[in-house]
C-alpha cells in the first residue's frame, strides 16, 4: 500500500485528569494550523491506542500524533511495535502532551503551549530513539521512557485513585506506598553480574524523568542503545523517607545502598511472599519475573531541533 502522508491523530480525551475537556477547542484549533491534511481517532477504552495505530498502519499512514500522557503515548508504542514491524523505519510519532506528569516529553522540552507543538510537529525533525522490551509470562510489552518494578510498581497501582489531584497525585501515592510498602527480594542478573538483595525500586531508564518529574536514573541517553538502571537496595524505611527528595533532584545514585550500571539486557526474579509489581511508562503490567532487552534506535519521534 502506497504510504499517506497525512498525520494519524490519537486522542485520549480523558487524559490529564480530563485535561483535553477542559482544552478541547484549543487543541482542535491547534491541529488546524499542521502543514499536512490530518484524521483524528478518539480512544474509546483502555489501551484503544494500540488497534488504533494497527488501523492507521494498514490504511497507509506513517505520521502519528499522540494527543495525551505518558500513558497514552506508551500505547501508541506498543501499537507500532507491535504492528509496524514491515514500515517500522519509516514511521514517526509526534506527540501533544496534555497528561498529568508528561514525563517523556520534558525529557526532550516539548511545551505544552499548543501552538509550539505544532510548530515542532510541522518542522518533523526526528531522532531515533532506544525503545525497551519487557518479556514477561511470554508476553511482550514496550517502553519508551522507564520501567520498573518495587516501589514504583506499587504507587502506580494507588495512584487511580489520587487522580482527581493531579499532579499531587504521584507525592499522595508516595506517601501510601511508603506506609503499606514491603519491599521484595530480588535477583537481577545482567552480563556475567548476579545480585540478590531486598530492593525498594528497580528502575530500567531510557529517558531521565519518571512519574512526574521523579529522575529515578543518573546518565541516561535515550539513543546509546544502553539502559540506565538504578538498584535502591535495603535501606531503612525512615533511611527511604530522608532520602526521598534525592528520587527528584538527580542524586539518589550517591546513596550507599544505591546502586547504578547501564547494560542493553537485564533479567530479574523474585522469592519470598512478596511478588513486586510492574509498571512500564507509568502502566502497570503485572507482578513477578521478566526479562528486559533493548532494541536500539527502534522508533523515531519528532522533537525539537536544538
Amino acid at each position: 500500500m502506497e504510504a499517506n502522508n497525512s498525520w494519524f491523530v490519537i486522542i485520549n480525551p480523558y487524559s490529564g485528569n480530563k485535561a483535553f475537556k477542559r482544552k478541547k477547542q484549543l487543541i482542535l484549533d491547534g491541529l488546524k494550523q499542521l502543514n499536512s491534511d490530518y484524521s483524528i481517532h478518539y480512544t474509546e477504552y483502555s489501551k484503544h491506542e494500540t488497534l488504533l495505530v494497527e488501523q492507521g498502519i494498514e490504511q497507509g499512514y506513517r505520521k502519528f500524533i499522540s494527543v495525551g500522557g505518558d500513558g497514552t503515548l506508551h500505547h501508541v508504542v506498543n501499537g507500532v511495535m507491535i504492528h509496524g514491524n514491515s514500515c517500522l523505519k519509516d514511521i514517526k510519532i509526534g506527540v501533544i502532551p496534555v497528561g498529568t506528569g508528561n514525563d517523556w516529553a520534558k525529557n526532550y522540552s516539548i511545551p505544552k503551549k499548543f501552538s509550539e507543538s505544532i510548530q515542532i510537529l510541522n518542522a518533523e525533525y526526528a531522532v531515533q530513539q532506544d525503545i525497551g522490551q519487557i518479556i514477561h509470562e511470554d508476553k511482550h510489552y514496550y517502553f519508551n521512557n522507564l520501567a520498573g518494578l518495587g516501589f514504583d510498581g506499587f504507587i502506580v497501582k494507588q495512584i487511580s485513585s489520587f487522580k482527581k489531584f493531579g499532579k499531587l497525585a504521584y507525592f499522595l501515592a508516595s506517601i501510601k506506598g511508603l506506609l503499606l510498602f514491603k519491599r521484595p527480594v530480588i535477583t537481577y542478573s545482567w552480563g556475567d553480574n548476579t545480585v540478590t538483595s531486598e530492593s525498594y525500586i528497580v528502575a530500567i531508564g531510557i529517558c531521565e524523568y519518571c512519574g512526574g518529574g521523579m529522575k529515578l536514573t543518573h546518565e541516561s541517553n535515550p539513543e546509546d542503545g544502553l539502559f540506565d538502571v538504578t538498584v535502591v537496595k535495603d535501606i531503612s524505611k525512615l533511611g527511604f523517607i530522608w532520602n526521598i527528595r534525592k528520587m527528584f533532584n538527580g542524586k539518589l545514585h550517591k546513596h550507599p545502598k544505591v546502586e547504578i550500571f547501564k547494560t542493553n539486557h537485564i533479567s530479574i526474579s523474585s522469592r519470598g511472599v512478596v511478588s513486586p509489581l510492574i509498571q512500564a511508562d507509568g502502566e502497570l503490567i503485572g507482578e513477578g519475573n521478566l526479562e528486559v532487552e533493548l532494541i536500539p534506535k527502534a522508533v523515531s519521534f519528532i522533537v525539537p531541533n536544538e
